[in-house]
């Protein structure tokens, strides 16, 4: 099941995508689910998919899509995850997984503008595999993990590389307002029974700039999601984004850095496309 947030007019909704178009979720459903996070929370998918039988397909262009869980209360980030991604950017194999942190505002949804900020000319793309959280988990073992997923989408980590390297720190060059997306659904975790068949491939401009498969990861989807339980609890709704693949525009000889009116796609097979178009601020 593909499950799309969005707004149309003023009014958020949120519904199930389809050949038809997508069906919201009708508003004796929303008095009870506000949002999908809620969904999530009370394991209330089937009923979802039940509610929105008799609904009307709206037309998907006529849509603005916001992220799929619009208000994540966590957007847990994890970097240097693709060998050649850390081979390119001068690193060695972690031992545990690089982790940092996005803040909400710092993501909109499929279709939406990006931003490169005034004060910076190095925005760098990062196209990703992002996992959606289903359940509270805390402690978890790798092995039981994606019993705690809902699903997975696309994520794009655009990066601000002067102020990612101010420090070792990377939160400052991640977190610029609307500098990453995230979408263009959620598709339900029975559809994707093991992610690391996944393939992700980023293009700028119809261009392909970084192609992997998800088995590439030195830290799997299972792993990522223990190791991230194990030093918060996680909760339904939480983000969390697995790594890019090489071939960033930080690495490129001369340096690739995105610019306004170039457009970015991030494919993963099995998910979709989430594009966006670079604005200056």
């Amino acid at each position: 099941m593909r499950i799309a947030s969005f707004t149309l007019g003023q009014q958020p909704g949120y519904g199930v995508v389809s050949a038809a178009g997508l069906q919201p979720a009708p508003a004796s459903f929303l008095a009870r689910f506000p949002d999908l996070k809620s969904v999530l929370a009370a394991g209330a998918l089937k009923d979802l998919a039940d509610a929105v039988r008799a609904s009307t397909p709206l037309d998907i262009d006529t849509l603005q899509f916001s992220m799929p869980i619009p208000d994540p209360a966590r957007i847990i980030c994890v970097g240097m995850n693709y060998l050649e991604h850390i081979h390119e950017m001068g690193r060695k194999r972690p031992e545990y997984p690089g982790v940092f942190i996005r803040f909400t505002d710092s993501m909109v949804g499929h279709r939406q503008p990006v931003y490169r900020p005034r004060i910076s000319t190095q925005y760098d793309y990062e196209g990703e595999l992002a996992v959606v959280i289903g359940r509270r988990a805390r402690y978890l073992k790798a092995a039981e993990a994606l019993d705690y997923v809902a699903g997975y989408t696309c994520l794009l980590d655009g990066s601000v590389r002067d102020w990612q390297n101010h420090t070792t720190q990377f939160v400052p060059g991640k977190n610029f307002p609307a500098s990453g997306s995230c979408g263009p659904w959620l598709v339900t975790g029975d559809e994707i029974p093991d992610p690391s068949t996944l393939k992700l491939c980023t293009r700028v401009n119809g261009e392909t700039v970084q192609a992997a498969p998800l088995s590439d990861l030195c830290f799997d989807v299972p792993q990522i999601v223990a190791y991230c339980s194990g030093f918060c609890q996680l909760n339904p709704g939480d983000i969390i984004a697995t790594g890019t693949p090489s071939g960033v525009g930080f690495a490129r000889k001369p340096p690739r850095w995105l610019k306004a009116g170039d457009r970015i796609e991030v494919e993963i097979d099995g998910i979709g496309v989430l594009a966006n178009t670079v604005v200056d601020e």
